[in-house]
């Protein structure tokens, strides 16, 4: 009985959440794993979008084809910017543990819009990278875009392609 009541205990220790009002984190052996954010509708398709370990702030607005404005970043935009943002950050976690400086590496993505029901079909990303890169470093990288957690967590129905351009200068 001991060891079983034991057993739980390290389990419940090694997932926990911690919620306050306006503060979650959620931790799993030790390492957080969430993060709160809120936000704020300020009238006219206009909202306040918050990050809550930093207080950063986004605004969106809806697009000017769904009653907006077009002033700021779309909700949709934001996945797609989060998409390109999320291919870069993982390759490189992986490039600075080896002594590659991946600084100046950029993207561009598109996004398409489906109707019935109105939502996002397909991502084009291309991305530009360090000419420098081995044969090997590029097909890692590569492997890395595509499984990044970002586009881990799209749906499947949605189409993503990938261009990688090995064209940049060294920057250091």
């Amino acid at each position: 009985m001991q060891n079983k009541k034991a057993k739980q205990n390290r389990k419940a220790k090694q997932k926990t959440a911690v919620f306050k009002m306006g503060e979650f984190t959620m931790e799993h052996k030790g390492v957080q794993t969430g993060v709160l954010m809120t936000g704020v509708y300020q009238g006219e398709k206009h909202c306040e979008l918050i990050h809550g370990p930093s207080g950063s702030r986004i605004e969106t607005d809806a697009p000017k084809d769904n009653h907006g404005k077009g002033e700021k970043f779309s909700p949709t935009d934001l996945v797609g910017a989060a998409l390109g943002s999320c291919i870069v950050t993982t390759m490189a976690i992986l490039t600075e543990k080896e002594g590659i400086d991946l600084r100046g590496a950029n993207f561009e993505v598109r996004k398409i819009m489906g109707s019935n029901p109105r939502r996002i079909s397909e991502f084009v990303i291309s991305a530009n990278l360090p000419l420098k890169l081995s044969p090997e470093e590029r097909t890692r990288l590569q492997a890395i875009a595509q499984n990044c957690p970002v586009q881990l967590s799209l749906h499947p129905e949605l189409k993503v392609s990938h261009q990688f351009n090995y064209i940049l200068p060294d920057p250091s």
